[in-house]
């Protein structure tokens, strides 16, 4: 299978279990395959982190970790302890051969996420919370568990193919005093080499309180 039919059959799944397992056969050459397609969200989103994010805020919450490529560069900066959260068991077994994490725990967004409120201080969300994915109600929970004053940092599509849900989840939480926004990158494309037509912003919030 292809990078970009993998990358296409991921999203194709309808329900969480065809998801985890589409990830699950994927981990393996994951990062590769998406490196070879210019994957850019996590060294821009590493970008970010850097100069939104105090060097000793800790610990932090990797949403979606996945194999850990977004949590590499900011554990080389000194940044954690990370725990990283994933649906994906095959995904996570790739994270915890790297060693970078301090906990990993198989956990899907949306819902309630077992951790108690205000358990982290910053919050990283690269390439998950999108269409096919992680549905836009993850951010409610990932609000929760941030403490007051902390930076949620996450990729989100900017393009034709983005569900409305997503941008609307943002203001609903904005407007409701939830969350302020910060800062957001300018669209880019995030796979220029594999998907050309996918774009995303890494955006900043700081949650409220």
């Amino acid at each position: 299978m292809s990078e970009e039919s993998k990358v296409g059959h991921s999203y194709l799944a309808r329900t969480p279990q065809e998801q985890q397992a589409a990830y699950d056969d994927w981990a393996a050459t994951y990062e590769r395959d998406l490196c070879a397609m210019g994957y850019r969200i996590p060294a821009m989103a590493a970008a970010v982190f850097t100069r939104h994010v105090a060097p000793d805020a800790a610990p932090i919450l990797d949403a979606g970790c996945g194999g850990g490529i977004q949590a590499e560069p900011l554990v080389a900066m000194g940044y954690g302890p990370f725990t990283g959260i994933d649906l994906s068991e095959g995904m996570l077994a790739i994270a915890r051969a790297k060693g970078i994490y301090a906990e990993l725990r198989q956990m899907a967004l949306g819902g309630r996420l077992d951790f108690p409120d205000h358990a982290f201080a910053a919050v990283l969300s690269c390439g998950t919370i999108t269409p096919g994915h992680a549905p836009p109600e993850s951010f409610d929970d990932l609000i929760r568990v941030t403490r007051p004053g902390g930076r949620l940092i996450f990729s989100l599509r900017d393009d034709a193919a983005q569900d409305p849900a997503y941008p609307a989840a943002l203001e609903r939480l904005t407007q409701a005093g939830a969350w302020r926004p910060v800062f957001a990158t300018e669209p880019l494309q995030s796979m220029p080499y594999g998907e050309p037509e996918v774009f995303h912003r890494i955006h900043v919030y700081e949650r409220a309180g």
